[in-house]
């Protein structure tokens, strides 16, 4: 694939369909600067985003969190998404929905003047962690932590709370695994760079209470999928040393999806039967 700078293809900027390789900000725009921006990452499943207005209402959420508000509407954007991802002509898609504010009067800290931007792309992405819905994703253990509620708007999808996650997954991919696992500000375990986990122990599920970080909407896709089924699942604080008496693991996340883990850090878990059918059932429904 090319640079994702230089590519054929559309993206919608600012309310019309633009040329890919002339999707570009000025280098002053404020969020390159101060990080105000906020963006959705969802996924289409032939020819229709999965959750796709539950994530644009989340998109307005999370620009309300930083203080801006999103110039068009949930269906505008919900419109504008339909007209990518036709455009694309892709059926099986990766969708990206950005909001900044750019470049305006305001060149410090402050920037209620500038005006705020949207765009809307789509491209063609496979599994996030490849093979690892075979064999389980291997997990490093991230020496950052998930902030205090009181520090960041932590439910909000904001581009400042990726930076952690970048610093985090380069470290684990160099040490030879898929991603990084965080504790959060009181020690317990909270989630990975770009997904939320799940661990199975005597038949039950448990998954860190998203008290201070974003509770994705593939996590409670899941749990909705778990209690149907009739299985008790637990939100709860975990202590990083009850991963020695789990059994299996899985993480989910738009991009992840449901992917099991097979080990994090020292831990080691089993790619079990309830990992392998809720990542099977996950496939299921949004192809359905």
């Amino acid at each position: 694939m090319a640079a994702y700078d230089d590519r054929d293809g559309k993206i919608w900027l600012d309310g019309e369909l633009i040329n890919w390789r002339d999707a570009n900000v000025h280098i002053l725009t404020h969020a390159m600067h101060y990080a105000s921006s906020v963006f959705e990452g969802e996924r289409a499943y032939n020819g229709k985003i999965f959750k796709s207005r539950e994530h644009t209402e989340r998109l307005h959420f999370s620009a309300g969190e930083l203080d801006f508000e999103i110039p068009y509407t949930v269906d505008e954007i919900e419109a504008a998404k339909a007209a990518v991802l036709a455009e694309s002509g892709l059926t099986d898609a990766y969708v990206r929905a950005v909001a900044w504010r750019g470049a305006g009067d305001d060149m410090g800290v402050a920037s209620a003047r500038n005006p705020v931007h949207l765009a809307i792309a789509a491209w063609e992405w496979g599994a996030y962690y490849g093979d690892a819905k075979m064999k389980g994703a291997k997990l490093d253990i991230s020496k950052w932590k998930r902030p205090s509620p009181e520090t960041i708007p932590v439910h909000a999808k904001a581009a400042g709370l990726y930076m952690i996650c970048t610093i985090s997954k380069h470290a684990a991919e160099a040490k030879g695994c898929s991603d990084a696992l965080f504790m959060d500000y009181r020690g317990y375990v909270a989630e990975a760079t770009g997904a939320n986990i799940f661990f199975v122990k005597d038949g039950e599920v448990h998954t860190p209470m998203a008290d201070c970080f974003l509770n994705g909407l593939t996590r409670q896709t899941v749990i909705g999928m778990l209690k149907d089924r009739q299985i008790k699942v637990h939100e709860r604080h975990i202590m990083p040393e009850e991963m020695e008496g789990f059994e299996q693991c899985w993480l989910t996340g738009t991009a992840a999806e449901v992917t099991p883990v097979g080990q994090i850090g020292e831990y080691t878990f089993e790619v079990g039967a309830l990992a392998r059918e809720m990542s099977e059932a996950y496939e299921a429904l949004v192809r359905a």
